[in-house]
C-alpha cells in the first residue's frame, strides 16, 4: 500500500460479521467510519439535518429532538416518503464521511448497509460484502441483541440477500466458520492489499 490513503467500503446484512473485519482494520490503525453511528450522532448534533427532516415531515421534530416512532410510522408505510428520508440522511452522512476522510487517514473503512445507495462506494478504493449463512446470522442476532428467532429472521428478510450484496461489491468475504477462522480470513484478505 502506498502513502496515499486507502479506503475500504464494507457492507452486508445484520449478523454477517462486519464487526470482525472492522476490528482487524482498526487493529492495523485504520479509521472506522460507522455510518449508522454517524447518522445517530448527526441527529443530535446537526441542526440542518433535523431542519431538513422537519421540513419534509412536519411534526416529527419536537423541541429539537427527532420523534423516531412518529417518523417511522410515516416512512415505513410509504415508499416515496422513505426514499425522501434516505436522500436527506444519505447526503448528511456522506458530507460527514467526507469531512472525516479529509484528514487523510492512511487507512479507513466505511461501514454502511447503504454503501451504494448513499453514494459512499464512490469514495472507496475497494468494496467488500461480508456474508454468512442465514442460520448462523439468526443465532448471532438472537445472542447479540437478545431477540427472538422469529424477530431475527424478519430483520434478515427485510434486508438485501447475501447474493445481492455480493453482486454489488468487488469482493466478498464469507463468514461460514467461527470467529477465529473468520478473523484469519479477514487478515489474509487485508494482506492481499498490503494492509498488514
Amino acid at each position: 500500500m502506498d502513502s496515499k490513503n486507502f479506503v475500504i467500503g464494507i457492507t452486508g446484512g445484520s449478523g454477517c460479521g462486519k464487526t470482525t473485519l472492522l476490528g482487524c482494520i482498526e487493529e492495523k490503525g485504520g479509521l472506522i467510519l460507522d455510518c449508522d453511528a454517524i447518522y445517530h450522532r448527526l441527529l443530535t448534533e446537526d441542526a440542518a439535518l433535523l431542519c431538513a427532516i422537519e421540513h419534509r415531515f412536519p411534526g416529527v421534530v419536537e423541541e429539537g429532538v427527532l420523534q423516531r416512532k412518529k417518523l417511522g410510522n410515516i416512512v415505513f408505510s410509504d415508499e416515496s416518503a422513505l426514499s425522501d428520508l434516505n436522500k436527506i440522511t444519505h447526503r448528511a452522512v456522506k458530507a460527514e464521511v467526507l469531512r472525516q476522510l479529509s484528514a487523510a487517514p492512511r487507512l479507513a473503512a466505511i461501514d454502511a448497509i447503504a454503501l451504494f445507495e448513499g453514494g459512499l462506494a464512490d469514495l472507496c478504493d475497494i468494496t467488500v460484502a461480508v456474508t454468512a449463512p442465514t442460520e448462523d446470522r439468526v443465532q448471532r442476532l438472537m445472542k447479540r441483541d437478545g431477540i427472538t428467532q422469529d424477530y431475527a429472521r424478519k430483520r434478515i428478510e427485510a434486508q438485501r440477500s447475501n447474493e445481492e450484496f455480493s453482486a454489488l461489491c468487488g469482493h466478498t468475504l464469507e463468514n461460514n466458520g467461527d470467529v477465529c477462522a473468520f478473523k484469519t480470513k479477514c487478515l489474509a484478505f487485508l494482506s492481499e492489499f498490503g494492509i498488514m
